[in-house]
């Protein structure tokens, strides 16, 4: 009879193959999935819920930040509720996939843009882009993003909604 692997023991499994130098445990990984799902947790209670002390939590989390699996908290803000009506996802085609860097590096100088992919498919780059309004975001297609070197052309989805957003869960289900 052949066992089927849970989450845990395939990211596990995939730490041995890979040889990397640092192994994620059982324990970590139901760290990560805790403070994803909350992160003010206090180190003190989320021990109590794992059966740890909170030095133990507080040295897992600081080995995870040096290994660049934590990297840093955020503050999850309801931006429509400030006034930001208007996210749209935008479709970048370059010049030459060369040029990523150099265009990527622009496209952090824009504030509106909120994330950025390298792709493949019919874009080089997807950009999110969070606005105020819809002059805003004239002004981010046809004043800042037109006039990046590299950046033949771009194409533009506005999203009427967000359905969800979530993060995987990385701990074994119990």
């Amino acid at each position: 009879m052949f066992k089927k692997l849970s989450i845990f023991d395939k990211i596990f499994k995939n730490q041995i193959i890979m040889g990397a130098k640092l192994n994620l445990d059982k324990l970590d990984l139901q760290i990560l999935d805790a403070m994803m799902q909350d992160a003010e947790i206090s180190y003190a209670e989320l021990g109590k819920k794992l059966f740890v002390s909170g030095g133990t939590i507080h040295v897992r989390i600081k080995k995870l930040e040096e290994f660049n699996i934590v990297k840093g908290k955020r503050l999850n803000v309801d931006l429509r509720q400030l006034g930001y009506d208007i996210t749209a996802f935008i479709g970048v085609y370059l010049e030459k996939s060369s040029l990523y860097d150099n265009v990527a590096e622009e496209l952090k100088k824009i504030p509106q843009i909120v994330r950025l992919n390298y792709t493949t498919g019919n874009y080089s780059m997807f950009i999110e882009v969070v606005c105020k309004d819809i002059n805003q975001l004239r002004y981010v297609l046809h004043d800042e993003l037109q006039k990046i070197k590299g950046i033949e052309r771009t194409e533009t989805l506005i999203s009427l909604e967000e359905g969800f957003i979530r993060n995987v869960p990385v701990a074994p289900s119990e």
